[in-house]
């Protein structure tokens, strides 16, 4: 079982393929696992690497809060990479695994080949921090209360995850069987000192107004959450292109497999050919009534 080590933290990868190497990093509700549809496609062409985050079994679950958190999860990105001999990856990231991957891309520039930020933003709102930290407290105690399979459960019939359940009963089915797996303490332990903790991705306007990494922003119209805090992210990058799921919801890599490997796939076939750019600034339309004219001033 191969681990590559993050400080003092094993993790735990899969990999297959050879080429150009992707990173995939899950959400919180997943573990590598949940990638499966997507190693089996891309490893076609790429060496596809998909790692459990810390707390994740079989990668270690640390007891200590300090063990945890954002700049662990966006190091934890560079380790793999390390670990696997190469310079830099392409790295596809769901949700939380979206919100490490992009501040990899802040801290590793030179590391990222492309992001993929797929359901990325859920607790960026500020008008909406306070009731997503009370949110992430009471999940955690939840976690440890009444354990991994009854939360499982509950979180599968959230209001962005029945989608997945109406689609594909029976991956809605290993979905929660998967998160009924994992470890209570270390998700209580990500809840507290990863997801609460973190800061909203709208703190890191001037950062993000400066990446020029490739970047592809994948959000369900559905995963209401997230959907402002994608266009902030569209608007903020001017590296990014905004992919939209329709009737789609959180886990849009589950949701819609064959739409997801296709985005992902022309992104990156248009990143390896030179040919994603930032965004044209004639583009940018300012107070215009019709904004497929342009005003000019005499």
């Amino acid at each position: 079982m191969p681990f590559a080590q993050a400080g003092a933290v094993r993790l735990h990868y899969e990999e297959v393929g050879t080429g150009e190497p992707i990173i995939f990093v899950h959400e919180f509700g997943s573990d590598a696992r949940e990638w499966e549809t997507q190693l089996r496609w891309f490893s076609r062409e790429y060496r596809c690497i998909a790692f459990n985050a810390r707390g994740y079994p079989p990668s270690d679950v640390p007891t200590e809060a300090s063990a945890y958190g954002h700049i662990h999860a966006a190091d934890d990105i560079a380790a793999v990479i390390n670990h696997i001999g190469v310079a830099n990856a392409h790295v596809v990231g769901l949700s939380m695994g979206a919100y490490a991957s992009l501040l990899f891309g802040l801290r590793y520039p030179e590391m990222a080949r492309s992001l993929v930020i797929a359901g990325c933003g859920s607790g960026a709102a500020n008008a909406h921090r306070e009731s997503f930290k009370v949110h992430a407290e009471e999940m955690a105690r939840g976690f440890l209360e009444k354990g991994s399979r009854d939360m499982a459960s509950e979180i599968g019939l959230g209001a962005t995850r029945i989608q997945l359940q109406n689609k594909d009963p029976r991956g809605w089915d290993e979905f929660v069987e998967h998160l009924g797996e994992h470890s209570a303490e270390g998700s209580a332990m990500t809840l507290r000192y990863y997801q609460k903790a973190r800061p909203s991705l709208y703190d890191f306007e001037d950062e993000l107004k400066s990446l020029t990494i490739p970047v592809l922003l994948a959000v369900g119209d559905e995963d209401e959450p997230c959907l402002d805090i994608n266009l902030f992210l569209k608007r903020t990058i001017p590296s990014s292109g905004l992919w939209v799921a329709p009737r789609t919801g959180h886990a849009v890599n589950l949701e819609e497999p064959a739409a997801f490997n296709a985005a992902v796939q022309s992104f990156l076939s248009t990143v390896e050919r030179g040919r994603w750019g930032a965004r044209d600034p004639r583009s940018l339309v300012k107070g215009l009534a019709n904004p497929g004219m342009q005003i000019q001033k005499v």
